[in-house]
């Protein structure tokens, strides 16, 4: 049915200067990228645009400096030293816009690599795990290079491409990058019970992969008629499917089925995807666009920060300038969770950082970027409990910051409050 190469042949057409996607999260083809690392000294200035991919990122190595140059639609930690360095490059962008960039040629591509299922009957193979921005980068690049991995699960959704869209094809056999669930601790717990008292019956949600999301999850089980609607999902709400607590039901868009961009987690996660028409995974323009987002009943929309300031800026996104991950769909699903009716858009972090310094903080550290706007911010939650922000002004939104801080910053907080921002808290 098809014809397929050795990898070092199908990455020999790459050229210096090209511009290069790459499969995103479990989907990255570490084949491809074996075969074009290995070319390095017959290459300058190939640059390499992905989302988190997982693996060691050879190509971000400081050795390969002339030959590849990584540019980041969201950093992950194998490129995150790259981007601190200097050594590779970040962009700031909403995920839902990332396929605009490809498509209107901001940023053209000349070759994808990615890794897909066998093709069916039909000759047509899945993306699997991850359509995301990948379907988008796939229709662009003039030229696409791909794996086939009999592992790599065959999802429905709009992850399908024909044989005769690839222009090179290698043949693989290997597992999938796991991501075992990890158990909360007692603090995780502790904010992911916070977090389910927010959701009711009903629901649509939105999480994203860790042990806070997967600690709300397992704080769901009494819940009834769940939906989900949400950018990626992990093992966390596997247990919810078996006790018929998500059942989708009261969706408006895609009712009865699981909506989602890409999933990363387990192989027993990678096996319940498989060709289950439970589960759709389609474009991230369209899963997370606002407008339907917010068509669904009481989104809830759980996501992560690095720092809170006591006015509501959320930092997810940067350690003060150096950049850690990326903009992600934070701000997408926020905003339409904000619209749904009867929406929640809630930030979850422990209150302290690792090393005791606190994540809610009288003004974000000099650099940071802010991924959601004071303005956009409904909710915050830590272990000590739930700050209801909306509607409310700086002086009242310190207040209530402060009563959720850690009780040993508490004091330090309020004075600079009242000193610094000249809130009377």
């Amino acid at each position: 049915m098809y014809n397929t190469v050795s990898p070092a042949d199908a990455v020999a057409g790459i050229q210096s200067s090209q511009n290069v996607f790459v499969h995103s999260i479990a989907a990255t083809p570490f084949t491809l990228i074996k075969a074009l690392v290995e070319r390095a000294d017959e290459l300058e200035n190939v640059t390499l645009h992905h989302l988190h991919v997982e693996g060691d990122a050879p190509y971000a190595r400081s050795e390969y400096t002339k030959s590849f140059r990584v540019n980041n639609l969201f950093t992950g930690a194998n490129t995150r030293h790259a981007v601190q360095e200097g050594r590779a490059d970040y962009v700031p962008v909403f995920l839902s816009e990332i396929p605009y960039l490809f498509e209107s040629r901001i940023i053209p591509l000349d070759v994808a690599l990615l890794q897909v299922s066998p093709p069916d009957v039909h000759g047509y193979c899945s993306l699997g795990t991850s359509v995301d921005a990948s379907m988008a980068a796939a229709k662009a690049a003039k030229t696409v290079i791909v794996e086939i991995n009999p592992q790599m699960p065959r999802v429905h959704g709009d992850g399908f491409l024909h044989v005769s869209d690839f222009d090179k094809i290698i043949e693989t056999n290997h597992p999938l990058p796991a991501h075992p669930p990890r158990t909360p601790n007692a603090i995780e717990t502790r904010i992911g019970q916070y977090v389910a008292t927010l959701v009711e019956d009903r629901s649509t949600l939105q999480m994203g992969i860790g042990a806070i999301p997967d600690a709300a999850l397992a704080a769901m089980t009494n819940h009834k008629d769940l939906g989900v609607h949400t950018e990626m999902f992990s093992d966390g709400l596997l247990p919810l499917i078996d006790k018929g607590v998500i059942t989708n039901k009261y969706k408006i868009k895609h009712r009865g089925r699981i909506v989602s961009s890409f999933v990363m987690g387990s192989q027993k996660l990678y096996d319940f995807i498989d060709d289950n028409p439970l589960v759709r995974l389609l474009a991230c323009d369209y899963v997370n666009d606002t407008t339907v987002i917010r068509q669904n009943p009481n989104v809830i929309a759980i996501n992560s920060a690095i720092e809170v300031d006591l006015t509501g800026q959320v930092c997810a996104d940067s350690i003060g300038t150096k950049i850690y991950s990326g903009v992600g769909g934070q701000m997408d699903f926020m905003r339409g969770a904000s619209l749904s009716k009867g929406g929640k858009p809630i930030i979850a972090l422990p209150s302290v950082t690792s090393k005791g310094l606190s994540r809610i903080s009288t003004t974000l550290r000099p650099g940071a970027g802010v991924v959601t706007t004071r303005a956009h911010v409904q909710w915050v939650v830590t272990e000590y409990g739930i700050a209801e922000l909306y509607g409310q002004n700086l002086r009242t939104r310190a207040k209530r910051l402060i009563e959720i801080a850690h009780p040993d910053h508490r004091e330090t907080l309020a004075r600079e409050a009242r000193d610094i921002l000249k809130l009377g808290v």
